[in-house]
């Protein structure tokens, strides 16, 4: 009765079946390895490229090295040696700066802003002509006198700027040390003319205004007196080792040492801190990702020593140990996996190189290009940790089933 055809034939239909269900789980579960190690590679990649993309953003605008006091809004520029600091290897240009909160008028538009008095050196070093909307105001500094807004400040105050037409703001600048009388005004004013309009980075278009040194000082009533001293470096040389020798020369020099120098990294060091957080949040997020498409590896592999058990059971009679039974089904594991890394690998990096190439993912807003770093540090780091984890999801499940048969 046993070895009736109805029985035979049942019995294969059902082995049949089962084979095909250790093959889908076994691809869904490589499947799974493969988009995750993908996602790893595309998302790693594109936060290198917004790290990339904020630091130019930021760097290029705040200088390399900043120089103010610790407790004052000013200092006299008598205060410090400016040849010593010349003089220290790496430093290219060292220019002056005033800082101030202003208020920006245009017909009946009152704005906020924060005016920038800058030397010419500064816009030689922050690169401004590439930064100037439709390259209007060139050439405005040709002659050491200048006026830039900021991008989304001059469309607030509603400020038109070309060759041909340029309107004209009222700039109003808080006095120091005056007592507010009835019929006395507080507020320094003048008048200037916009040369152009500057897109750097949120902060800057929307509050700033670039206006050149001995404007600035001459409306805030400033005698010999700066806010900050900006630092450009030459190629090559460490901001963090050059910022050391500035600190040395200072407190050597200057019996009141309560100066602050800080890089352009201390400075905006909470924006690059949140960019490298959200990068580690999103890395051990898609890590429990892979760990859950993991379990189809652990299915696959059960399903694999149950559907073999009896030709298990044959190879066991007739010598086979139970660290080889164990060795057979670890590979097995490992080559799925393995094969899910290595495909993953590869689609991962080309979605990046199609990024690369044909521009097709444009971020929100700013209407450029996503963009895309590769760095032999991310490699190895997903490398490394999907294959640790294959391994052990690899492992220790085998151990358990062999152990357990």
């Amino acid at each position: 009765m046993i070895n009736t055809p109805l029985y035979i034939a049942k019995r294969y239909l059902w082995s049949r079946g089962k084979r095909n269900i250790v093959t889908l789980i076994s691809r869904i579960s490589l499947f799974g390895v493969m988009i995750i190690t993908a996602a790893l590679v595309v998302l790693l990649s594109a936060f290198n490229g917004i790290e990339k993309m904020i630091e130019q953003l930021y760097s290029e605008f705040d200088p390399p090295i900043t120089i103010q006091h610790a407790q004052r809004k000013t200092f006299f520029e008598n205060e410090i040696d400016f040849r010593k600091i010349k003089s220290i290897p790496g430093i290219k240009s060292v220019s002056r700066q005033i800082e101030e909160i202003i208020v920006l008028r245009n017909e009946q538009k009152w704005i906020n802003a924060k005016l920038y008095g800058v030397e010419e050196s500064f816009l030689s070093d922050c690169h401004i002509q590439k930064h100037l909307l439709g390259g209007i105001g060139q050439h405005a500094y040709s002659d050491g006198r200048f006026a830039f807004v900021g991008a989304e400040l001059m469309q607030n105050l509603k400020v038109s700027i070309g060759p041909d037409h340029s309107d004209e703001i009222l700039i109003y600048a808080p006095k120091r040390n005056v007592k507010i009388r009835l019929g006395k005004a507080p507020f320094h004013s003048a008048r200037l003319s916009v040369d152009g309009a500057v897109n750097f980075n949120q902060e800057v278009n929307a509050s700033a205004l670039i206006w050149d040194f001995q404007s600035a000082s001459e409306l805030l009533g400033y005698d010999h007196e700066i806010s900050k001293l900006y630092i450009s470096l030459e190629v090559g040389y460490d901001a963090q080792e050059v910022k050391e020798q500035i600190q040395n020369t200072i407190q050597n020099t200057i019996q009141n040492t309560s100066f602050q120098v800080r890089t352009n990294l201390e400075k905006n060091e909470l924006i690059f801190r949140t960019s490298k957080s959200e990068r580690l949040v999103v890395f051990i997020i898609l890590l429990f990702v892979f760990v859950l498409a993991a379990f189809n590896l652990i299915a696959s592999l059960t399903m694999l020593y149950v559907e073999k058990k009896e030709s298990v059971q044959l190879l066991s009679a007739i010598g086979m140990s139970k660290n080889d039974v164990f060795k057979v089904f670890f590979y097995e594991g490992l080559l799925i996996s393995g094969w899910g890394i290595f495909l993953g690998l590869i689609l991962g990096y080309a979605v990046c190189i199609l990024q690369l190439t044909s521009e097709f993912l444009i971020i929100p807003g700013a209407n450029i290009p996503f963009p895309i770093v590769f760095t032999l540090s991310d490699s190895g780091l997903i490398l490394g940790s999907v294959s640790i984890l294959s391994f052990v999801f690899s492992y220790f499940p085998v151990r358990l089933i062999v152990k357990s048969a």
